[in-house]
């Protein structure tokens, strides 16, 4: 599968050399902007496939930056800093076409899916947020016809963290080539072409919440 073309906005210069980082095996970053005058120039410049924004704390003063960025129609992706702002975060996300919004410490395995999600025309958001506002959880797409094994699913669990085949090796200890073993059938069962692939469609499907 293609890797995604992402670009990263913050304010803060170890946010988003931090973000760069730990994305890079998983996507491909296409530049680093903050939320000043130019950021709509450079996102038109970078030519992203998705936004992955970091909206920190006081979020209004992001507000009006944020809604000329939606008018670009990129999907995009954010990362709350402070859990007291999701209903804000909503209103202002919902400008774009197509958004998620997670934690700022998720993972950068299952922040990589949240891009894929998105990326896909699916709007996620994260199940602490859904239970604060009292979301119920929705399955955008039907769930594998050939269900996943319990092992499968321990398996795709320990891959949505970000472990290695060899972390997840020991963690559940097994070999290297069953872990492989398990990853083949998952993304057989899920259509996936890809680790990533893997996690956004189990998002989708409900088999997996981030």
């Amino acid at each position: 599968m293609e890797e995604r073309r992402v670009a990263i906005v913050s304010d803060q210069l170890l946010t988003r050399a931090g973000l760069a980082s730990l994305l890079r095996p998983f996507c491909r970053l296409v530049g680093q902007t903050s939320y000043g005058s130019e950021v709509l120039h450079d996102l038109e410049v970078y030519r992203p496939d998705v936004i992955l924004a970091h909206l920190d704390w006081p979020l209004d003063r992001r507000t009006p930056i944020l809604t000329s960025m939606a008018t670009l129609g990129l999907p995009l992706v954010g990362l709350l800093e402070s859990d007291e702002d999701v209903g804000a975060a909503l209103g202002i996300l919902s400008e774009f076409p197509v958004y998620g919004l997670v934690p700022r410490e998720t993972p950068p395995e299952r922040l990589a899916g949240a891009l894929e999600t998105v990326y896909s025309g699916f709007l996620l958001l994260d199940p602490i947020y859904r239970a604060a506002l009292g979301i119920a959880r929705a399955v955008t797409t039907p769930p594998p016809t050939d269900p996943l094994t319990p092992r499968e699913q321990d398996v795709l669990r320990l891959l949505a963290t970000g472990e290695t085949n060899k972390a997840i090796a020991r963690r559940l200890g097994i070999t290297d080539h069953t872990v492989k073993f398990h990853l083949n059938a998952i993304m057989t069962k899920l259509g996936a072409q890809s680790r990533t692939d893997a996690v956004a469609r189990a998002v989708r499907a409900g088999v997996l919440t981030l």
